[in-house]
């Protein structure tokens, strides 16, 4: 298999390991240079909180909106502090989910959304995606897609060119 997608390519990339899919939830863990162990997640929806909250540590890609508070205390400003890789890019990249594994890069965070690409390394597939939402529809479309392994990859995951 031609692995030449395979890549991180930024200090905010992330493997994305799907373990289970059961009643529309994706369950699994996802890795990052930051730490060695797994940060799992029981929905995506949590996966996406987690992810946003390392972007938020790395201030990267920086946000073009800031989070709000309706609260009347006063607003604190998180200090962040410079991260130190604990993993190289290739033991990443050697991580893998029982029904699916993706790259997933954030190139910009614009719209109170993510913009980016997202690697189906099972496939070796790349895609752009505009938003949060379009990223988890991918994600879903590859692993309805395994599940029912009969035309091969369907939706939108279209070779990048």
């Amino acid at each position: 298999m031609d692995r030449s997608q395979w890549y991180l390519g930024a200090p905010n990339g992330v493997v994305l390991c799907i373990d289970q899919a059961r009643d529309g939830q994706l369950k699994g863990r996802f890795y990052h240079a930051y730490e060695r162990e797994a940060v799992c997640f029981s929905t995506i929806e949590e996966a996406m909180f987690g992810l946003e909250q390392l972007y938020d540590s790395l201030n990267f890609p920086h946000p073009t909106t800031d989070s709000r508070t309706f609260d009347k205390g006063e607003r604190q400003t998180e200090i962040r502090q410079e991260r130190t890789r604990v993993m190289k890019d290739e033991e990443l990249l050697g991580r893998h989910g029982e029904l699916g594994t993706f790259i997933i890069r954030v190139q910009h965070r614009q719209n109170s959304s993510w913009q980016g690409r997202i690697t189906w390394m099972d496939q070796n597939r790349t895609v752009y995606f505009r938003s949060i939402w379009e990223m988890i529809k991918l994600v879903e479309g590859a692993l309805d897609t395994v599940s029912q392994q009969e035309d091969g990859p369907q939706g939108s995951w279209t070779e990048e060119e």
